[in-house]
């Protein structure tokens, strides 16, 4: 569904994608997760055609991204400000809609802007936030498009707009039979819609694969239960809590590896198990008294490895 090899993306100097390799299946969805600045916008950008890599290969749906109408029409994009237009209503977004899209279903448009509530009158510059998410995610739905690709599309939402838009957003991928990639930060998101998830940080893939796979063969080393949280302000570090057992008093974000906690930088040790950070594992069987992970333990420990690995 999406591939990329070797893909770069520079701007100037700096360099937004760094040999991005990448294979994704078709019926999915992708959750694609990183700080600010990992490159996720940039990944998303080239996939909708909006940008042309620097280097690299890039190809969605078996084709270059819009490589012509009829392509364009296969895919669906909603930005992070769910740009619609303030001075139409919701009616009016539909009709255009309608005039733009050869495969619009208008079907599928109004029984989604009715189950949102939204009023067909309503100018789209009244609207919500959370209204104006819904108004978008309808116009890229109702295209029937094969991939849906939305740019941390809750991003400015409260709790409950972005609870209502996430089930808006399984219902619409169900009933069109598409697949999807979200970009959020906000790891309890991609974790309740997601089923195959991409870590970038540095410009670069730390890791990609099913969701279920990839907690399937990732474990917490014995001791180290509890002590891998957020460090505030630091995206991505990850520590030992004070008093955990083994904890050895690291600095949160010095990015030194614990004392003794066989910590590798990534490189498998005799008994085929790659230590990936914080006391997180990666082998195809659980070592002797480890533990599963959480999604969000495993997030963070590829997270916190690149830190490392960038300050090295």
């Amino acid at each position: 569904m999406l591939r990329a090899a070797a893909l770069d993306k520079r701007y100037g100097r700096r360099a937004a994608l760094r040999e991005v390799e990448l294979d994704v299946p078709a019926q999915r969805i992708i959750g694609l997760v990183g700080p600010n600045g990992a490159g996720k916008s940039t990944l998303l950008q080239l996939a909708c055609g909006l940008i042309e890599p620097s280097a690299g290969t890039l190809t969605v749906l078996g084709r270059r991204p819009a490589a012509d109408a009829a392509h364009l029409a296969r895919v669906g994009f909603v930005a992070q400000d769910a740009p619609v237009y303030a001075g139409l209503s919701v009616a009016e977004h539909l009709r255009m809609g309608a005039k733009l899209n050869p495969g619009w279903d208008d079907g599928l448009a109004r029984d989604r802007v009715a189950q949102a509530g939204l009023p067909l009158t309503q100018r789209a510059g009244r609207l919500s936030g959370g209204q104006r998410a819904q108004l978008a995610l309808t116009l890229a739905a109702a295209k029937r498009p094969e991939l849906l690709i939305l740019d941390e599309p809750a991003a400015a939402l409260d709790p409950l707009a972005r609870d209502t838009f996430l089930r808006s957003l399984l219902e619409s991928v169900a009933a069109i039979g598409a697949s999807a990639i979200l970009s959020s930060h906000l790891l309890a998101d991609v974790e309740r819609v997601c089923d195959y998830l991409i870590v970038l940080a540095g410009g670069r893939v730390q890791l990609a694969g099913d969701v279920t796979d990839l907690l399937a063969t990732h474990f917490r080393r014995s001791g180290a239960a509890g002590d891998v949280r957020r460090e505030p302000g630091a995206a991505g570090d990850v520590r030992r809590e004070p008093g955990a057992a083994g904890d050895v008093g690291r600095e949160p974000g010095d990015g030194s590896p614990p004392a003794g906690a066989g910590w590798m930088g990534g490189r498998s040790g005799r008994d085929g198990v790659e230590h990936v950070h914080g006391g997180v594992v990666r082998a195809e069987a659980a070592p002797a008294g480890a533990a599963p992970v959480e999604l969000e333990e495993l997030v963070l420990a590829y997270l916190g490895r690149a830190t490392v690995e960038v300050s090295a």
